[in-house]
This record gives structure tokens, C-alpha cells and sequence, in this order.
């Protein structure tokens, strides 16, 4: 901590940018000293015995990723950390009030990112605040984990024990990062990442029919959720492109959330009460609490398709990816669309 945040001078970052670099280090540095080797806790005769458990299947995780998905094999997802908190940290999203394009952060060796993360809640929310006071649109949501892109050895961290399938499928989709990366676009980095982590999850369970087919089940609604809000982000996009004025737009945005909420409870009642989506519907709703399902999961089918052209062959696909990362960001979307376009007319499957 004494070499990095004077390094932030150096570097020339001021005022609350400097600030703000300084909070990332201090949560970072924070959450990396809080490191322990799995195996010392494995070995600990007074640790708690669920604990345990999801610390192995975690370990089992990790030597599956790399020797059955071809991603690194390094120090990552070999420690645990227990930050004694929900999450890892909170990313705040905003987008303009008839836009639903995000508002974006730049940040040193990373690049352009839809959203800008904060180790303290309150932190964020008051950066949202101010976001807000400048009239956009603005959602806070908790992160359970992220990747340091191999800058640091990630551990386990608790925020990610609820299920085994959450813990297996973050590890995937953070090993997924530190695989490919390209600076300066979300939407391709996170959806590569959550193909990864769907795809391998299911690989990974393969031979557990009964935990497969629960996480089928899952995966099938969470398809369905988030077409019901990725359709309503088209709805608006085409609101916000119509030229009407202001009053008409915010009057029609407010019809469409309305409609939105009818449809998911329309959608829920052949859940068998599911009610895992609740809390995204729950309060206020605006573009910038949409924004995440645009950047997750909108390439998702088109590396879908991608994997079934490589013939469902890991080290293929990922030679594939780096193609597409490697090139220029008009021709990957152009790629990524096409991709996307076949796995639509059956061409692959998901």
C-alpha cells in the first residue's frame, strides 16, 4: 500500500479519480490479504464441515477447468478468502433516460467498462446519487466475484458458497476472463465468459443425471427470463428511436416496465413458484437495471454456435475466440452477429 497509491501521482491520476483508484487499491489489497491455501483449511480439525465440502468441490472445480475447458492453470481458485460481507463488491450501471446505451468508465491497463465498482455499498450509492442528479438512468447490484485478469492469484472467496453450481460455474466464468480479454468491450468479455461458465457447467455435471437435469431446469428459465428482458430493451430502444417528444417517451417507457412485469408473472406461473428472479423485478425499474442482460448474454448464442462450428472441441473454440478478439471491434460485432444469426436458424444448440 505505500508503493501503490503515491504510484497514483506518478501516473498523473488526481482529484477523485485519484480517489478513486485508491479505494480499488485498499479493496484489493484488503481482500488479497485475507488469503488462505484450501488446503490449510481442509486440514483444520475445527473448520465447519460445509465448508469443507464446497472448498473440495472447488478445488475439483479448478482441475477440471483447465484439464477439460483448456483454461489457465495457475495459482487462481487455490486460496479462500471470507471477506465476512455478501459481496465482492457493487458495480453501479447508468444509461441516459432515452437510451440504453451505457454510460461508460475508463480505466488504467483495462480499458472502456459499462460500470464502475466500489468495495463499500455506501460508496456506491453515493456515486449513484450523483449519477443520478445528473438525470440518468442508474441501478447498484451486488457482485459476488470478479477476475484480476491474472494480475493477482483470485482465491474462493465466501461470497460465492450458496450452491455448489454457483461456486463451480464462477470459477469457470472468471477463469474465462483471465483466458481472453479485450479491453474496451463488455459485451463480448462477459458474454464469452458466461458461455464458458454454462457450457461447462453442464460438462461438469454430466455425470450426475439429477443434478444435470436441475440445472437444465435452471438454465431453461434463466433463457426465458432474460428473453423477457432483453425483449423489453429492444421495446425501448425502438421507443427511444421513434423522435416523439420527451413527455410521450417517459409516458411509453413506463407502459413498457408495466408490461414487463406482467409478462414475467405471466412467465412464473409454470415455474412451480420459482421465485429466484423476484428481486430484479422488485422496485424501481429503468434502463440502466436492464443493462446487465444486454452485456452478459447478447453474444451468448453466437459462441454457442461458435463452440458447435469447433466441434464442441475446447482448445478449437478458444483458438476462435482469440480470432475474434484480435480483430478490429466493427468486424468481431459483424462475426459475433453472424454467429449469432445461425445459432438462431438451428445451427447450433445452447
Amino acid at each position: 500500500m505505500r508503493r501503490l497509491v503515491p504510484a497514483l501521482a506518478a501516473l498523473g491520476i488526481a482529484g477523485c479519480q485519484a480517489g478513486y483508484y485508491a479505494q480499488l487499491i485498499h479493496g484489493q489489497y484488503e481482500l488479497l490479504s485475507r488469503r488462505e491455501p484450501i488446503a490449510d483449511v481442509l486440514a483444520r480439525p475445527d473448520a465447519d464441515a460445509a465448508l469443507k465440502a464446497r472448498l473440495e468441490r472447488a478445488l475439483d472445480a479448478r482441475a477440471f477447468a483447465s484439464s477439460a475447458l483448456a483454461l489457465p492453470d495457475n495459482g487462481s481458485y487455490r486460496q479462500y478468502a471470507d471477506l465476512q460481507r455478501p459481496y465482492a463488491l457493487w458495480n453501479v450501471f447508468a444509461t441516459p433516460e432515452f437510451a440504453m446505451a451505457p454510460h461508460e468508465w475508463c480505466y488504467l491497463f483495462m480499458g472502456c467498462l459499462a460500470y464502475r465498482g466500489y468495495y463499500e455499498l455506501e460508496a456506491a450509492r453515493a456515486a449513484a446519487d450523483a449519477l443520478r442528479a445528473e438525470g440518468l438512468d442508474v441501478h447498484v447490484g451486488g457482485v459476488p466475484a470478479y477476475s484480476t485478469l491474472g494480475w493477482f492469484d483470485d482465491p474462493v472467496l465466501n461470497t460465492i458458497l450458496a450452491s455448489d453450481e454457483s461456486l463451480v460455474g464462477t470459477i469457470f466464468h472468471e477463469l474465462a476472463h483471465q483466458r481472453r480479454y479485450v479491453g474496451g468491450d463488455t459485451a463480448f468479455n462477459e458474454s464469452f465468459a458466461t458461455f464458458v461458465e454454462q457450457e461447462g457447467l453442464r460438462q461438469y455435471y454430466r455425470d450426475e443425471p439429477a443434478r444435470l437435469e436441475r440445472l437444465g431446469r435452471r438454465q431453461r428459465r434463466d433463457r426465458e427470463f432474460i428473453g423477457l428482458m432483453l425483449e423489453s430493451r429492444q421495446r425501448l430502444e425502438r421507443i427511444y428511436g421513434s423522435a416523439l417528444p420527451a413527455d410521450d417517451m417517459r409516458r411509453l417507457k413506463t407502459e413498457e416496465f408495466e408490461r414487463l412485469r406482467r409478462a414475467y408473472a405471466e412467465a412464473k406461473v409454470g415455474w412451480d413458484g420459482d421465485s429466484a428472479y423476484d428481486f430484479w423485478l422488485a422496485g424501481e425499474l429503468n434502463n440502466a437495471r436492464l443493462l446487465p442482460f444486454g452485456l452478459y448474454h447478447q453474444w451468448v448464442p453466437a459462441f454457442a454456435a461458435l463452440f458447435e462450428r469447433a466441434g464442441r472441441q475446447w482448445p478449437a473454440f478458444l483458438r476462435e475466440v482469440d480470432a475474434l478478439a484480435a480483430a478490429d471491434a466493427a468486424q468481431r460485432k459483424a462475426q459475433l452477429e453472424s454467429n449469432g444469426d445461425a445459432e438462431s436458424n438451428g445451427d447450433a444448440h445452447n
